[in-house]
């Protein structure tokens, strides 16, 4: 509630319908709690990153958030293939050129919602991943997903230390701006 007072336009990322992040337990409460710091419900937009995955609508959305949540609030699914929705913010070290969208970038307060478990390539998932791949341009994610990234020794599960897919992803995250990142585990229970 402190980092969401004065503020006027919110955007919360989430997973798409691929991950099992319990949304319908994370966001109501931080949702109350924007509205409560004085951000009005039509201003938060809930941004669902697919990265290039297709869009999640209707039924499908409905499961992923919950009916309640995709009624009250604004919902837009990320077009990686769109280009005219992103922003170009920079290019990392490695040369990743970091187009995130706009939707993102225009919010006042920006906060990311993920579940950390190991990942193939990145090492673990969770936090930057929401931004890149999941917000950012295909001409991002060409590149981010490029033999270059994916073949080095060190992008692989459990990696963090010298894992250029890790990296690449912080600093696309670090260039486009995170306040707030609301991560969770899973048990067997999910």
């Amino acid at each position: 509630s402190e980092i969401a007072r004065g503020k006027r336009t919110a955007v919360v990322v989430v997973s798409d319908v691929t991950r099992p992040v319990p949304h319908r337990v994370l966001l109501p409460p931080m949702m109350s709690c924007l509205e409560e710091a004085g951000l009005p419900r039509e201003s938060i937009t809930i941004l669902v990153a697919t990265g290039l995955h297709r869009p999640n609508l209707g039924a499908e959305l409905e499961e992923v958030l919950s009916p309640e949540l995709v009624a009250r609030y604004r919902v837009v699914n990320h077009d990686a293939r769109d280009l005219e929705a992103h922003s170009l913010i920079g290019t990392t070290s490695l040369g990743v050129p970091a187009w995130v969208d706009r939707e993102y970038l225009k919010a006042d307060l920006k906060i990311l919602t993920g579940l950390i478990e190991a990942h193939l390539m990145a090492g673990y998932s969770g936090g930057r991943k929401l931004v890149c791949p999941g917000i950012c341009a295909a001409e991002t994610i060409r590149v981010f997903h490029s033999p270059a990234l994916l073949e080095h020794e060190n992008a692989t599960c459990g990696i963090l230390e010298g894992n250029p897919v890790h990296h690449t992803s912080l600093e696309v995250a670090r260039m486009a701006g995170v306040d707030f990142i609301l991560n969770v585990t899973l048990n067997e229970a999910r």
